[in-house]
């Protein structure tokens, strides 16, 4: 019997792409080998290579200036890479604080080079996103960089900045695929794949090529874009294992209707959570400015801290899990990706109403 995985990362995928990695494990695609101990050389590793970087441009209806990277490091190491490649030497990148990732991005951004702060929610405890007006952007910045979901807070833009003629940078770690938008107008995207693409261990790269054809050119090897995008990611071995699962995840997704289903699914979820937090008579609380409310990672509290403890015990047992806070602010979050689907909403909205009749 599965779980309610409310995880954040690494998080729940869909069924059917666990199920084709069980049937596959030990004889993929009449090798008699797994994929996991094929070569990367393979001409059948290449074509699982190639169809995954083909689906990413096909559900994000990419043009043919943007190209898919396989990375590693997380969104961890593009903190630094990004900054590395595209601050030149004298100049500086806008960064706009939302939350400890955002955070997290800037302070590497400082090492390695120079950023500067054009707009920060903190004053109001990151519980909503800056609005447009309240950005202070530099019009000859290297970039402005975002993050578009905030895992630990529960915010998310829903509406994204407009950096005029300078290239936008965003982490979409958490919210990649969530919805149709225009990843064209991003010059790179980056995402860590285990939260809405896939299981850890590979990261999505989704950059333009004239942008990368401007990068700083005197870094270490695996420090280039330049490099990954001249050999398609091959340039060493990549995480062949994790890169096989996120095609069988996006074969799922483009299977169920691509972005524009995905959208409707999330937001289905999403407003059920919310109803029953909005509708508890003040029982369950969430701290997130509506308009800016997550429809992935959604937070909330309850009146104390032991009747949390108590909310997340019970949880368990009725075999949820994942759902107790981020350890900087406690709470509790239940994280929606695409993979979960509304059966589980209704579960946890059942759950949530019995325990608030009989606790509050």
């Amino acid at each position: 019997m599965r779980s309610w995985n409310f995880y954040a990362g690494p998080a729940t995928l869909p069924l059917s792409a666990l199920e084709r990695a069980r049937d596959e494990m030990i004889d993929w695609a009449g090798t008699g080998m797994s994929v996991m101990e094929t070569s990367h050389r393979s001409k059948e590793y290449d074509a699982v290579h190639h169809e995954a970087m083909d689906l990413f441009r096909e559900l994000l209806g990419l043009d043919d200036d943007h190209v898919v990277l396989f990375l590693q490091g997380g969104a961890s190491l593009q903190f630094a890479m990004v900054p590395m490649n595209f601050i030149p030497k004298g100049g500086s990148a806008d960064y706009v604080i939302t939350g400890s990732w955002a955070e997290k991005a800037f302070k590497e951004a400082n090492i390695v080079a120079k950023a500067r702060i054009a707009g920060t929610s903190e004053g109001n405890g990151f519980t909503r996103v800056p609005a447009q007006h309240e950005l202070d952007l530099d019009l000859a910045a290297a970039y402005v960089h975002i993050t578009s979901n905030n895992t630990i807070k529960g915010t998310q833009y829903h509406e994204f900045p407009d950096p005029g003629a300078v290239p936008m940078v965003a982490d979409m770690s958490s919210d990649l695929l969530w919805r149709p938008f225009d990843a064209n107008r991003f010059a790179l995207i980056y995402a860590g794949a285990q939260k809405n693409l896939g299981p850890s261990g590979v990261t999505a790269v989704i950059v333009k090529r004239s942008w990368v054809e401007k990068a700083n050119s005197g870094l270490p090897t695996m420090l280039r874009y330049g490099i990954h995008l001249k050999e398609e990611s091959l340039y060493n071995t990549p995480p062949t294992f994790s890169i096989y699962i996120v095609r069988n995840v996006l074969q799922w997704v483009k299977a169920e209707g691509g972005l524009a289903a995905m959208e409707r699914r999330n937001r289905a979820k999403a407003e059920l959570l919310y109803g029953v937090i909005e509708g508890s008579s003040g029982f369950y609380r969430c701290p997130v400015e509506p308009a800016s409310r997550s429809v992935m990672n959604v937070v909330w509290r309850l009146p104390s801290e032991e009747l949390e403890g108590k909310f997340l015990g019970e949880a368990k047992t009725n075999r949820m899990f994942g759902l107790k806070g981020h350890r900087s602010v406690g709470g509790c979050r239940a994280s929606i990706y695409n993979a979960m689907g509304i059966d589980g909403l209704e579960a946890l909205a059942s759950f949530m109403k019995d325990f608030a009749q009989r606790n509050g």
